[in-house]
């Protein structure tokens, strides 16, 4: 399997979570609320829960998983190493999270139904967000679907801070940023088979009918949902599939078979065809604890007369939310000291 020494995530960052997350950036408000999301949510008790609850895996503990793991640091060129655990969950998935303390989380139930290989595409995959320095935004997402979720009398107030329009912002970049993750599995895998195949299992598989399954067919049930794109009437559908407004529900990931398309796509593309020939943009290794919440360069949101295309929240806006920020800084200092 290649080895992609010095790869920049840019790379092979996907366009579409690029747009989404100057999109979600340029959201009012977004850089104060950020900086008090960060400071609010430690992501410590996040790590200290997996250290205390699940399984750290290293060369004495799943051990095969510690080696597809080492290995896949090395494919896309992370370090320092993040943490890996094993957590007893039956629920088939896995996740990335941390900046101080990243690390990636393996459900035991994942374990249980994918093959090696299938594992191997799913580490890569969330290697893939640390790549892309995904996680601290990722963290701030769960937040807000806390919020929004009836905890706001813990968060003194702070859903004030949270329009409808910044959480539907988040999760768009969520399911878009899984986009780019995906094609890190394609770089470590350099093969689309075992991608697709571990995708069709996470949509719907079963160990015991496993051999049941079918890719190809899987493959053209991922081609007629992009047909239905047809009709306008389907694509107003999947919007509210996506977002539940009433009921305050928005899925973070693509639809599988979406994500199938995408990534069939891009492995037929000039440009994954030029990194795999060794011509990918390169930034040196990239850390997996650099994550930073400020805005993209002016110049990145910038047209060509240099003038911002992104709307800029207005004074009264901002002064609103540095007032509402203090307060809850305040709030939070008096509760540190135990008033």
């Amino acid at each position: 399997m290649p080895t992609y020494t010095g790869i920049s995530s840019e790379a092979f960052r996907h366009p579409l979570d690029r747009q989404a997350e100057q999109a979600l950036r340029s959201v009012p408000g977004f850089d104060l609320v950020a900086r008090k999301f960060v400071e609010f949510l430690s992501e410590r008790p996040q790590y200290v829960y997996q250290m205390g609850n699940s399984i750290q895996v290293g060369p004495r503990q799943y051990a095969s998983v510690y080696q597809i793991f080492q290995e896949c640091l090395r494919d896309l060129d992370i370090y320092p190493e993040p943490n890996l655990f094993v957590s007893q969950n039956p629920l088939v998935n896995a996740f990335a999270l941390g900046q101080e303390f990243p690390f990636i989380v393996l459900n035991s139930g994942l374990l249980d139904l994918m093959s090696e290989t299938e594992l191997r595409t799913v580490i890569a995959h969330e290697l893939g967000h640390i790549k892309c320095k995904h996680t601290t935004l990722i963290q701030m997402a769960i937040w807000t679907t806390q919020l929004i979720s009836g905890l706001a009398e813990r968060t003194f107030g702070l859903s004030l801070l949270i329009s409808t329009g910044l959480v539907m912002a988040f999760y768009e970049w969520l399911r878009k940023a899984e986009l780019s993750a995906d094609r890190a599995a394609l770089l470590v895998m350099d093969e689309l088979h075992p991608i697709t195949n571990g995708m069709m299992k996470i949509a719907g598989g079963s160990a015991h009918y496993a051999h049941e399954l079918n890719l190809d067919e899987f493959t053209r049930q991922s081609e007629r949902y992009q047909g239905l794109d047809e009709d306008g009437l389907n694509q107003i559908y999947k919007f509210f599939l996506y977002n539940n407004l009433s009921a305050g529900i928005f899925l973070t990931h693509p639809f599988t078979v979406e994500r199938v398309y995408y990534l069939r796509e891009w492995s037929t593309s000039e440009e994954y065809r030029q990194i795999r020939q060794g011509n990918y943009q390169r930034a040196g290794a990239e850390g997996a604890v650099d994550v930073s919440v400020e805005s993209p360069p002016k110049a990145a949101q910038s047209g060509q007369s240099g003038q911002s295309t992104q709307p800029q929240p207005t004074q009264v806006e901002v002064n609103d939310l540095r007032r509402q920020i203090d307060e809850l800084q305040q709030e939070i200092d008096r509760i540190k000291r135990g008033e």
